[in-house]
């Protein structure tokens, strides 16, 4: 039995896979970047760009746009994830929340193309909202045993 049930799905948990890789990148690199952009107006310009990508994509997606449109909002939700993983300098906890919207569409959109009904739409968004609980407190729990 294949893992995965389309070429779609796989590709929506790699997106999913890349945009963890930037949360849990940010739990190292974090601080050392945070000495390079100190100045706050290149944060606040970071900050910016990252919320304007993520409103982007989300709506788009939100909108339930073409595929073409879709795949325009996930290259730029994850854009979005790597520009605030710099912005996360200076307010990482602020940066997760927008992180982790990015990751919850990313694995809706995986679940869904999985289960391919509609009528499940409840049940799959709960799924989505779980896996990406699970991975925060992980992310959160990781931190504990970091300095800083």
């Amino acid at each position: 039995m294949p893992l995965f049930t389309s070429s779609l799905e796989k590709r929506f948990w790699l997106y999913s896979l890349l945009v963890l890789v930037a949360i849990l990148f940010s739990l190292t690199f974090g601080r050392p970047l945070q000495k390079i952009f100190v100045n706050q107006n290149v944060q606040a310009v970071f900050f910016l760009l990252g919320m304007v990508l993520v409103g982007i994509t989300i709506l788009i997606y939100g909108l339930k746009a073409q595929t073409s449109k879709s795949e325009l909002a996930i290259w730029f939700g994850l854009a979005a994830v790597y520009i605030m993983l710099i912005f996360r300098l200076g307010a990482p906890e602020r940066s997760h929340l927008i992180e982790y919207s990015v990751l919850a569409i990313f694995i809706h959109k995986a679940l869904l193309e999985r289960i391919n009904s509609k009528n499940k739409m409840l049940k799959t968004a709960v799924l989505a909202f779980t896996f990406t609980f699970i991975i925060g407190v992980l992310d959160e729990t990781i931190q504990v045993f970091l300095p800083n």
